[in-house]
């Protein structure tokens, strides 16, 4: 079925309804879609600073941006194993036995398995990290130890006595070590670095 229209000198033209019905949702669609992305978004200029400079910081500060500015700089803030005290503490503290599983982005380590020679008694520690600051309550030490009577029968307990302590004191104490060398190393390179007097 066809439609026809006349307009006053042109010619007539013939409009199937399926395809004019067709261009008509994706007319509309498009008009729903692009108006829902925010392509225009009401705001008020006198709370929009006229400075591109300022304009630029308050949208940073926001978080609507990025910096292009800042890639060819060295250095910055990272968060990798080898730059955590806390971290590199707890594996040079627990380097004496074998390691299971070390997941940094987890925040835990644990150690396989291990015992004295001739022991019956094998011993894990897992290292909880529970804050990056060094501090008392940033760390949680499980140990569990396993006591086999034979191969296919073994018992594993929970131990808490002050073992957990004395490990989480070392790994703290080694922790602080590593930050002032770190904070002292830095200041070194960089005069502006200030270091607290009671560090």
């Amino acid at each position: 079925m066809k439609y026809l229209f006349k307009l006053p000198n042109l010619a007539i033209i013939t409009i199937k309804p399926y395809n004019f019905m067709k261009k008509l949702f994706a007319l509309i669609s498009m008009l729903i879609f692009t108006s829902s992305c925010g392509i225009y978004k009401y705001s008020d200029a006198r709370k929009n600073p006229v400075n591109a400079q300022e304009r630029v910081k308050k949208n940073m500060e926001e978080g609507r941006g990025f910096r292009l500015g800042s890639l060819n700089k060295k250095g910055g803030d990272f968060l990798f194993s080898s730059a955590n005290p806390m971290w590199r503490a707890a594996m040079e503290k627990l380097s004496f036995a074998p390691l299971g599983v070390v997941d940094y982005g987890g925040g835990i380590i644990v150690t396989d398995w291990f015992s004295e020679e001739g022991s019956d008694e094998e011993i894990k520690i897992a290292v909880r990290f529970l804050t990056n600051e060094i501090r008392s309550d940033a760390l949680k030490i499980i140990i569990h130890k396993k006591q086999c009577l034979s191969y296919d029968n073994c018992k594993i307990t929970s131990i808490e006595n002050s073992t957990n302590n004395e490990i989480k004191l070392t790994i703290l104490k080694k922790a602080a070590e590593l930050e002032k060398f770190d904070l002292a190393k830095t200041k070194e390179k960089n005069s502006d670095v200030f270091i607290p007097k009671d560090f």
